[in-house]
């Protein structure tokens, strides 16, 4: 894929994890395995077209796949795109783990304030 494909799929990925909704649902499938549409859907209080909705949005961006199983539609994690993720978020920890080193260094020197 070209820069532009990889940024575009970095997008959708990044747009479907911003809602909490959608990030739920990831956590579901994580925690629980596969689990059908009615399995999912009776964890919200919303309506089946609503979260068809977002399961749309979730496999646009490659997060689950979808199985027809009879007249049952099985929804399974995908976590290769939070790979990814985790690839674009390492520098950011890496910069935040550092700045908190030298916060706590630089707490570590500091006199108490209990001159008692």
């Amino acid at each position: 894929m070209n820069g532009t494909g990889t940024a575009a799929a970095n997008d959708r990925v990044f747009a479907a994890l911003a809602n909490s909704v959608r990030r739920e649902v990831l956590r579901l499938l994580r925690d629980g395995g596969p689990q059908p549409v009615q399995a999912l859907a009776a964890h919200f209080d919303m309506a089946r077209p609503s979260l068809s909705e977002h399961l749309k949005v979730l496999r646009d961006a490659g997060l689950v796949s979808e199985q027809r199983s009879g007249r049952q539609r099985i929804y399974r994690l995908e976590a290769a795109p939070l790979a990814e993720v985790q690839d674009w978020l390492h520098p950011y920890e890496r910069f935040w783990r550092d700045r908190l080193k030298g916060l706590g260094e630089l707490l570590d020197r500091m006199p108490d304030d209990d001159a008692s």
